[in-house]
């Protein structure tokens, strides 16, 4: 770990703020392998080591840890880089969305801007068309194995997958190059967990749940309709 007095400099490519900086022209910040981690950027935007705890303790009572679980998670936030993060839409009614941006504790703006990096994400970014694209390329490709993937809404198989399309390409295309090599894969709510609705008989687009599509890699999945806003606020900050 090292002190460093950064001058302005970018971050990524993010489809979501695609011209943010990192840090403010002399702002001195700790940084481990010259990535600013979640306790920093809070610190940055100036939460109380206090309220920090209370979010730690919060995250921990929300997946059903238990208090004894808040060191820890105080811990792996405190070393822990901020992680790309995207977040792709398939066959649903985005109430995941809805829900997670009503998240009171912590606020869904303290989660986007201060604790993930959510670099691409259909619904929230400020990008769009061919430069939204390029940046879901990026990350997927120079961030392999180092980015969240989560899913909202299921592919539908039927008609080569003809009846989603997403960039310009069927969106199971784009499952599995998102699903490549991240770090881990969260599907959101009962579409992308169960199939839900589209799913059901006769279901003619064929929409299949995500884990019947990525087989060889471990899914979890936060079902609901919508999920508890404050469970995917702590989940995707947890991983």
């Amino acid at each position: 770990m090292i002190t460093l007095l950064a001058e302005r400099q970018r971050t990524r490519k993010s489809a979501l703020c695609p011209w943010r900086s990192v840090v403010q022209k002399g702002e001195k910040i700790r940084v481990m392998n010259n990535e600013e981690t979640f306790y920093q950027a809070m610190r940055r935007k100036g939460v109380t080591r206090r309220s920090f705890l209370k979010f730690c303790s919060l995250a921990a009572t929300s997946l059903g840890l238990g208090a004894g679980m808040t060191p820890k998670i105080a811990w792996a936030l405190e070393n822990k880089p901020r992680i790309p993060v995207v977040w792709i839409h398939g066959l649903e009614c985005t109430c995941c969305t809805e829900s997670f941006i009503r998240s009171s504790h912590p606020l869904a703006k303290d989660v986007i801007l201060s604790l993930i990096s959510l670099d691409y994400d259909d619904t929230l970014m400020a990008a769009a068309g061919a430069q939204a694209e390029e940046v879901f390329d990026d990350i997927t490709t120079r961030y392999a194995g180092k980015y969240i993937l989560a899913v909202e809404g299921n592919p539908p198989l039927g008609e080569q997958g003809m009846f989603c399309i997403s960039g310009g390409r069927p969106f199971i295309e784009k499952l599995k190059k998102a699903a490549a090599a991240p770090s881990a894969i969260i599907a959101w709510e009962n579409c992308a967990s169960w199939g839900c609705v589209q799913a059901a008989r006769p279901n003619p687009t064929q929409a299949t749940p995500i884990d019947k599509v990525i087989t060889d890699k471990p899914i979890v999945k936060v079902p609901g309709c919508p999920p508890i806003p404050d469970v995917m606020s702590a989940i995707i900050t947890y991983m």
